[in-house]
């Protein structure tokens, strides 16, 4: 089941942005930091760009598929994640558009984008968990060998969540995990001065 490792290592990485993402919001909001809006657009995109290009197909087009075909009960819960990746487009515009807004506006328009920022950051991890609650388990004890063998292949063809198809993704990574301050990155701790 190499395809459930898959999407464990996936949700890590993008657990590690949404984190990271909290916390600027948090050290922002209560002036520790000062927008930092090439960091902010660099967040946005990973955590928009890799559960869209990278990591749903795979479940929607081979998971979901198999499941469905193999357990009709589990139908209510794949169209509810179903959904919620096809929400993604709506909410991924809603989030780019708060952060333009604060970007013109300035610290008024910070109150609006973090609600926003917040909302997709909880809709994100209510979607990982119950992937990994209910969707990973269920998938685990009801699909065959065979079945996995093919689940497998497929996501071994596509499986790293910080390369991409082009490596562009390892690198937003990088630059993320750089900028972003201490404890959660490698950028300097919120307040110094270097």
């Amino acid at each position: 089941m190499k395809a459930i490792d898959i999407i464990h290592a996936e949700h890590r990485a993008l657990g590690a942005v949404l984190q990271a993402f909290g916390f600027i919001l948090d050290e922002v909001r209560d002036g520790r930091l000062k927008p930092d809006f090439t960091l902010l657009e660099a967040m946005i995109e990973y955590i928009t760009e890799v559960p869209d290009k990278l990591h749903h197909p795979k479940e929607d087009e081979v998971l979901f598929v198999a499941l469905r075909a193999r357990l009709p009960q589990a139908g209510a819960l794949i169209d509810k994640l179903q959904h919620d990746h096809a929400e993604g487009n709506r909410h991924i515009a809603e989030l780019r558009d708060t952060l333009r807004r604060y970007r013109e506006e300035g610290p008024e328009g910070f109150r609006t984008f973090e609600a926003t920022a917040r909302a997709y950051i909880a809709n994100s991890w209510s979607h990982v968990a119950l992937e990994e609650r209910e969707l990973l388990p269920l998938a685990r004890k009801g699909l065959s060998e065979g079945e996995w063998a093919n689940i497998d292949a497929a996501f071994e063809a596509n499986k790293d969540p910080w390369s991409g198809p082009t490596g562009e993704f390892r690198s937003l990574f990088t630059r993320i995990v750089s900028m972003v301050p201490a404890p959660h990155g490698l950028g300097p701790s919120a307040g110094s001065d270097t």
